[in-house]
């Protein structure tokens, strides 16, 4: 993993564990509230998430984090999660999360990411959504 943001070409690009249920979930949580379409989305077993995922240090086999571009700086775990949600409109609030102390947040993180199959589940395959989410899927491509 990264101690600070790493440059990467394409921004707005979300990386996301396409076959976690919760990971679909923020994908849709975050498409549906993103009105100004900033955010497109790519899982980490897409060739296009998988050389992201490597660029950053995550391992496309066994993800355990989710990660985002802005201003073509790579932000992860908690700093990805807070960058993306007060950018949505009515979330700006949530910015006030940021003075709780990144190891804190890193740390309840973790937990979650541990978690997330054996409380949630997973698919097999990687779930695109509705056709509004799936046409904001980067898999093979720069844009």
């Amino acid at each position: 993993m990264t101690n600070g943001p790493r440059a990467w070409p394409d921004d707005g690009i979300i990386l996301y564990d396409g076959v976690c249920i919760l990971c679909s979930a923020w994908v849709r949580f975050v498409a549906s509230r993103d009105t100004a379409r900033r955010f497109r989305f790519t899982p980490v077993e897409s060739p296009y998430g998988s050389r992201l995922a490597a660029a950053l240090g995550i391992d496309a086999d066994d993800p355990d984090t989710n990660a985002v571009v802005i201003d073509g700086r790579a932000l992860m775990r908690s700093d990805a999660a807070l960058a993306v949600v007060s950018r949505l409109p009515g979330w700006g609030w949530v910015r006030v999360l940021r003075l709780v102390p990144r190891p804190a947040r890193d740390l309840f993180y973790t937990l979650v990411a541990r978690t997330r199959y054996r409380v949630l589940g997973r698919r097999d395959t990687c779930y695109l959504g509705d056709p509004a989410i799936a046409e904001r899927i980067v898999v093979d491509t720069f844009r």
